[in-house]
């Protein structure tokens, strides 16, 4: 990512890095989508986005001082926040709540975050907005409310994704660039890249963004003309927790109205069966809320809002091993085999409809 330094807000030489960045950018034509291209960000060091942020964030706080970094998560910035504290050497508190997945929680901890768990969503804000402002905790999440976006430092490095891809198609941009959304950090950040490359005459147009979410706060602000997203209720939490805000961003909204871009809410069932299509079709394993830019292209191509011949980007966001739920559930469970051939083969007839051919 810091090969980009004359682009951030830091010397490479200075930055408290992982190895973040330079994922790969992966053509997926057996989705059925069209020109469709994956941004695999699972590649990254605590395999997610995240550590874009948390490398541009915790540079920061080590540059100002600060004696300890604290962060509001269900996972992904915990765990980034985590990590690149560890590098710098600093003190990481992390609040989350008791529904945050497993191996989310356990990733937190093996990077040494001190990790505290609530019951109410609303005091990890509350506790951790003391620790800033009474104990001056450098803070790499939001933690007040209307939420407009992360630590700004960490935001600017998810410029350096729409650098990439840029890059990679020989700077001709894709058409649309689709992403899971919750308070629209890195889709802000992308399109402040791809905007920056266009105003140095590295490119010649900009993307068309859509915001993948699971609360319908976007879509709702885009249909009624509002300032401000609204907060939007679900009956119940979605599997996609890394972007279960009830409420979008001001950020996120302008960027969609700026690129005359969209909004779309998918639900669990889609989540789920693009979690098992990308796996089984192209080989890669995301995070539920990973799942959601596809939802989402296949039904603004459907509705003809993408148009056949645009190209796609999909940000997908963190790896599928952070929350295996969707998997276990979908999945049945392996046959246990005793015996020889026949057995075996049996077994694979019976449980995946499969023989030798």
């Amino acid at each position: 990512m810091w090969r980009w330094e004359g682009f951030l807000h830091a010397l490479a030489a200075e930055a408290v890095t992982l190895g973040e960045g330079n994922t790969p950018l992966l053509p997926a034509p057996s989705l059925g989508l069209g020109d469709v291209w994956i941004k695999d960000e699972s590649r990254n060091p605590t395999w997610s986005f995240k550590d874009r942020l948390g490398s541009g964030a915790v540079t920061m706080a080590k540059r100002f001082g600060a004696k300890v970094v604290v962060s509001s998560s269900s996972g992904n910035a915990g765990a980034a926040a985590a990590a690149y504290a560890a590098k710098a050497g600093l003190p990481c508190v992390v609040f989350t709540v008791t529904s945050s997945a497993g191996p989310l929680v356990l990733q937190m901890r093996a990077y040494g975050a001190m990790l505290v768990k609530v019951i109410d969503r609303m005091d990890r804000w509350r506790l951790q907005t003391l620790g800033v402002r009474e104990l001056g905790w450098y803070p790499t999440s939001p933690f007040f409310g209307p939420v407009v976006g992360s630590n700004p430092y960490g935001m600017e490095g998810y410029k350096t994704i729409a650098y990439e891809v840029a890059e990679a198609f020989d700077w001709q941009p894709p058409d649309w660039c689709v992403l899971p959304v919750c308070y629209g950090d890195a889709l802000y950040g992308m399109w402040k890249g791809f905007e920056e490359l266009k105003a140095l005459g590295w490119i010649d147009r900009t993307p068309r963004f859509v915001a993948a979410e699971v609360s319908g706060s976007l879509v709702a602000a885009m249909e009624g003309g509002d300032a401000m997203p609204p907060e939007s209720p679900r009956n119940a939490p979605s599997i996609a927790t890394s972007i279960g805000a009830l409420q979008g961003t001001v950020q996120g909204l302008d960027v969609l109205r700026r690129s005359n871009g969209a909004a779309v809410t998918v639900g669990d069932d889609e989540l789920r069966r693009w979690v098992l299509t990308l796996a089984a079709k192209e080989g890669l394993w995301p995070e539920a809320s990973s799942a959601a830019p596809f939802a989402a292209i296949e039904r603004l191509r459907a509705q003809g809002t993408i148009k056949p011949h645009e190209r796609c980007v999909a940000l997908m966001t963190a790896a599928g091993m952070k929350d295996p739920g969707p998997i276990e559930q979908a999945l049945p469970e392996p046959p246990i085999v005793q015996g020889g051939l026949p057995e075996l083969m049996d077994a694979l007839k019976n449980s995946y409809g499969f023989t030798d051919g």
